[in-house]
């Protein structure tokens, strides 16, 4: 292991502030609502946790300077389980397909790249047993704390404290798929738009503990015409958003009226009535003059994503619930020219092969800039349930996944997932939905994760997801999981949302999202507390699967 010197850095921060909370629930595309009215005291549902035993909460203080490793990345592989091909890739640029992420990071998977400090495993949440924790709430008072919502005071509390950061501008969120209508465009008149995507493999699968949405907006520019709203000219613009980040030579669209808008949509010469948009340099109506950058969003592009609670019903129905455990959000504050990208990722590589610590600027209550020129800011549980603003370390965390890692476009994961064209738009709905496959290779996607990964998640320890798609011996049963759906193949049973639910408040109570998020209640076995430099994650033979984010809406599984 290189020697790494210890850097000391001072952190100004603004004062971390506190927020509030109130109620609702729903299913994908159906509403179920519930204790609309705003409440205080569902906290009382779960185990008190007094002052002295909680993690200190502070910009002033860091535990972890590899805060951004995930608690994935220590998982034992036994040299064949192989769960990181779908963050740490390698691309074959020799056909000339263009890529903006040129990390080409796939060779983690044969090799411990990592400082002195990423050494040792600060995720200690993952060897916290729970069970007693877990018995100790009720299923009533655990349905109760997972059907109050914590949205709605956020912006109220942050604007009274003249917050200068992003404060969330869409009413009613916490009420999911009746937030926004049958398209994805937000009821409230904020132009948030909700789109249909896979959820990317492993981690962030309902089973594993959680349930999430992401919602995306334009600049005002990309929704007008002449200055005025335009929902169609948003919806196109959109789409060609989305035929740059896939790289697409064209989309599906709802029926267009060329004549009426005066512009050639599909190419093919004539103005008549158009159900696909063809690939463009520039973008429409007020956008005209802004030139589409390869494989980056424009900029002030805004997501919003939301991590929830596994909602879930005496029916069995696992859906979105009204109470976030965090709410993320990413804007695009400067489009990059394409030196300046390669020689940014020539840094990353840089660092990463001297074991340097990773370092990013904070902007306080703005946010912390990614270093590709995004701006990120969080907002997660205090020990009441109430939203607050995360600590310079908690978004420290959020960089091992938006900063740079190989598998990403931009920096970003879901978009890149979206259910393709005209049927990708609408709130998140896994019901129906196809295992589609990768773009770069044949096969259901999450079929073959499980055959990859040797279980349901990273650390191979849902026993469910073993029970239900693997046989005895431990080999995936692909017929079966060729035959059912995303929403079956990723969705827990209730008992297990259950515990998943209440295991995850343990960590809430305790303040302790430094040591880790993951919903665990037994001991984890299948991590390493230290690393061993001199065992390499995989052997040769299970490294560099051909695998893309992307996915091939087209074909069959």
């Amino acid at each position: 292991m290189k020697e790494t010197s210890l850097l000391i850095v001072v952190y100004v921060f603004f004062l971390l502030g506190i927020a509030g909370c109130d109620t609702t629930a729903s299913e994908s595309n159906t509403e179920i609502v519930k204790n609309e009215a705003p409440t205080t005291d569902t906290a009382m549902a779960l185990p008190e946790v007094v002052p002295e035993q909680r993690v200190t909460v502070s910009n002033d203080i860091i535990t972890n300077l590899e805060a951004p490793i995930p608690s994935q990345c220590y998982t034992k592989t036994e040299n064949r389980h192989n769960p990181c091909y779908t963050c740490h890739q390698m691309y074959d640029r020799s056909k000339g397909e263009f890529r903006m992420n040129e990390l080409d990071d796939g060779g983690l998977q044969g090799a411990n790249i990592i400082s002195g400090d990423g050494m040792s495993n600060n995720r200690k949440n993952l060897l916290v047993g729970r069970q007693d924790w877990i018995n100790g709430i009720s299923e009533s008072g655990s349905q109760t704390y997972v059907d109050t919502e914590n949205y709605s005071q956020l912006p109220k509390d942050l604007t009274a404290r003249n917050w200068k950061g992003f404060i969330p501008d869409l009413q009613n969120f916490h009420q999911a798929a009746a937030a926004f209508d049958e398209q994805g465009i937000a009821k409230d008149g904020s132009h948030w738009i909700a789109f249909n995507y896979k959820p990317f493999p492993g981690t962030f699968w309902p089973t594993n503990g959680a349930t999430d949405d992401v919602v995306i907006r334009l600049p005002a520019q990309f929704r007008e015409i002449n200055g005025q709203y335009n929902a169609a000219m948003y919806f196109l613009n959109l789409s060609l958003v989305e035929i740059n980040i896939k790289q697409l030579a064209n989309i599906s669209i709802a029926p267009q009226d060329e004549k009426e808008l005066g512009i050639d949509l599909d190419g093919d010469g004539n103005l008549g009535q158009a159900v696909q948009l063809v690939k463009r340099d520039q973008y429409l109506g007020d956008a005209a003059q802004v030139t589409v950058i390869p494989q980056q969003y424009p900029e002030n592009t805004e997501f919003m994503h939301s991590v929830r609670y596994v909602g879930n019903d005496e029916q069995g129905n696992i859906f979105v619930p009204a109470r976030m455990k965090e709410l993320r959000y990413m804007k695009k504050i400067r489009a990059l020219e394409q030196y300046d990208v390669a020689s940014r990722y020539a840094r990353e590589r840089k660092e990463k092969n001297l074991e340097q610590l990773p370092n990013f600027n904070d902007h306080g209550e703005l946010g912390m800039e990614n270093g590709f020129g995004w701006m990120l800011q969080g907002y997660i549980e205090d020990h009441d349930g109430k939203l607050r603003p995360q600590t310079h370390e908690e978004t420290f965390f959020c960089m091992g996944c938006h900063a740079a890692v190989g598998a990403t476009i931009d920096q970003t994961f879901a978009f890149a997932r979206k259910v393709t064209g005209a049927q990708g738009w609408g709130y998140i709905n896994l019901k129906g939905m196809l295992d589609a496959p990768s773009v770069s290779e044949p096969g259901g996607e999450i079929l073959h994760y499980l055959q990859r990964a040797g279980g349901g998640s990273e650390f191979r320890e849902n026993p469910e997801m073993l029970s239900r798609w693997f046989t005895e011996n431990g080999i995936v049963d692909t017929e079966k999981v060729k035959s059912a759906d995303v929403y079956t193949l990723i969705s827990p049973s209730r008992e297990r949302a259950m515990q998943l639910n209440k295991a995850y408040t343990h960590i809430v109570r305790h303040q302790s999202y430094i040591y880790g998020r993951d919903a665990t209640w037994m001991p984890a076995n299948n991590v390493f507390e230290t690393i061993d430099e001199s065992e390499p994650p995989l052997a040769p033979e299970f490294r560099f699967y051909n695998w893309d984010l992307r996915l091939d809406w087209n074909s069959p599984q």
